[in-house]
């Protein structure tokens, strides 16, 4: 599968088929997200792979509203995916970088992440970025370590789904020229 393709047919997957990934591939999806880039080439993004089903039923009914626990109550596997703090939009002395502040740490999670979901798209699986969830009770409950903080949820697993593309905006809606 090239890029072009792999961009134009990624969905965000609601619903997986019971099937567990072997760790080999999420090992692999790993590896290949691990290129993405960031800021100053820090890398602060981690991952958890949550498959115990105790823990998935747990995030499902007290961490998440139940648009995302139906996801999560039926996918094999729940990235959590978490990012060292303090490392983006630094200098060396502390001070910000640009008047973004400490932002730049969540761009680099979403770049991750993207790139997450796209290596998991050419392997044969699923996903879905989730964003709505207690951010506390979540790393507690994983044990999250404290210099880390939870960016992203991302369901994973085999497609039970072929969902349609969603209607694009054309290039003229999306792009200007100075």
């Amino acid at each position: 599968m090239n890029v072009s393709e792999c961009l134009k047919t990624r969905r965000s997957i609601r619903k997986y088929k019971p099937d567990q990934v072997d760790h080999s591939t999420i090992d692999s999806i790993v590896s290949l997200a691990s290129y993405s880039p960031s800021w100053k080439n820090t890398q602060i993004t981690r991952y958890t792979a949550i498959e115990d089903p105790a823990l998935l039923a747990e995030i499902a009914d007290r961490y998440t509203p139940d648009y995302n626990s139906n996801i999560i109550r039926q996918a094999p596997v729940l990235m959590a995916v978490s990012f060292v703090k303090g490392r983006c939009g630094y200098e060396r002395d502390g001070s910000y970088t640009t008047k973004k502040g400490d932002r730049w740490q969540m761009f680099d999670v979403g770049v991750s992440c993207q790139s997450f979901c796209l290596a998991a798209w050419e392997l044969g699986l699923g996903t879905v970025i989730m964003g709505v969830f207690d951010e506390d009770g979540i790393s507690r409950l994983i044990g999250l370590p404290e210099d880390q903080e939870l960016g992203a949820l991302i369901a994973l697993g085999i497609p039970d789904t072929e969902p349609e593309a969603p209607k694009r905006k054309t290039v003229g809606q999306l792009l200007q020229y100075r």
